[in-house]
């Protein structure tokens, strides 16, 4: 298991093996995701969970105490297992069974029957798909937050693994898309997948660019999900008069480089946060997590959605500590970096 022992310290420890109830089944952990995002924010200890409670009744942050503390223990939310062992009242699941879900960096876990049941991954696919059925739905839920209609023109903000799932659904949502990113292996990636257009933003305006490729209206909707102040201002200054802005990103301290005197003022525009806690209220009463988490899993089973392809690098759990010191240190030199637990598993750049 991966815990958080400190900021920016990880370690692997070992945990005991839980028993088994009647109707529980056991997985083998075969691959767990990293995000770059959340995890990577626990990581480094900048979560705002770390120095503030969250109250749950009033849902604020209040200074004092701290609703998260090191260390953390099992973190992670992109995994993929086989059952290796059933309990003796379980039906619905058989041995050699793969199942997609959270259970954080560990190499096994007890679910409960219903647990796996309700998310069997098809024989056929390649087990990894199932490591994107959290980060999948929450991409997800910024393009039903964005409500995008055919024809459209969609510029999202930032290219990493969110943000390629985003661009991806976005196109299928029948949008024109118009992909923004200073990394240039990142733009390349969201071309090959699918963006009619992709821009540099150390290469002049994007607002202009954007307003130039739409005959001076602007973007439709803009889709943050870089994470920065900066971008989140140039998709509001991109985005056409009295439309939306949905930020998904980890937005995180004082926003620096964001002036709401500007165009935001002027040009009445809406800026919508986009979190995975729930979907649009006028969509609650027919999208729920699961049915978010299975679709993103059936769009990437039947190969709508290109998911394996964000993979660049596969390393041994017992290796996680230099995962974690890479993406902490040289963010521009990965993708999704993926844990592998197979016992064959060897460090691989995809």
């Amino acid at each position: 298991m991966v815990s958080f022992t400190s900021p920016r310290v990880a370690e692997v420890i070992s945990e005991p093996d839980p028993p088994l109830g009647s109707q529980e089944v056991r997985l083998r952990t075969l691959f767990t995701g990293i995000s770059a995002g959340t995890e990577l924010a626990s990581y480094r200890g900048t979560n705002p969970y770390l120095s503030k409670q969250w109250n749950k009744e009033h849902k604020l942050f209040v200074d004092g105490t701290s609703s998260l503390s090191y260390p953390l223990d099992g973190v992670g939310y992109e995994e993929v297992g086989e059952v290796v062992e059933i309990g003796a009242d379980v039906t619905k699941v058989a041995v050699g069974d793969r199942i997609w879900g959270i259970w954080g960096h560990r190499t096994s876990t007890v679910q409960t029957e219903e647990y796996a049941a309700a998310r069997i991954l098809d024989r056929d696919a390649d087990p990894r798909i199932g490591m994107f059925s959290h980060i999948g739905a929450v991409a997800l839920n910024v393009v039903l937050d964005a409500d995008i209609h055919i024809g459209e023109t969609v510029a999202v903000f930032g290219l990493g693994v969110p943000g390629q799932i985003v661009a991806q659904l976005a196109r299928l949502n029948g949008a024109r898309v118009i992909a923004v990113d200073g990394i240039e292996q990142r733009r390349e990636l969201a071309k090959e997948l699918g963006a009619d257009v992709v821009l540099d933003p150390s290469e002049g305006d994007i607002a202009t660019k954007i307003r130039e490729l739409t005959g001076g209206r602007g973007a439709d909707v803009c889709l943050e999900i870089s994470g920065n102040y900066r971008a989140l201002h140039e998709a509001i200054r991109s985005v056409a008069y009295s439309s939306r802005v949905c930020a998904a990103g980890f937005l995180q301290g004082e926003g620096a480089g964001l002036r709401l005197g500007e165009e935001f003022h002027m040009n009445r525009v809406q800026v919508v946060s986009s979190q995975i806690s729930g979907p649009a209220p006028s969509l609650q009463h027919r999208w729920d997590r699961y049915r978010l988490n299975r679709t993103v899993i059936d769009l990437g089973v039947s190969g709508r959605l290109k998911l394996t392809e964000l993979i660049s690098h596969t390393i041994p759990l017992e290796e996680a500590v230099r995962a974690f010191k890479m993406l902490d240190g040289n963010p521009r030199d990965a993708l999704q970096v993926v844990l592998s637990c197979e016992a064959s598993g060897t460090d691989v750049d995809a």
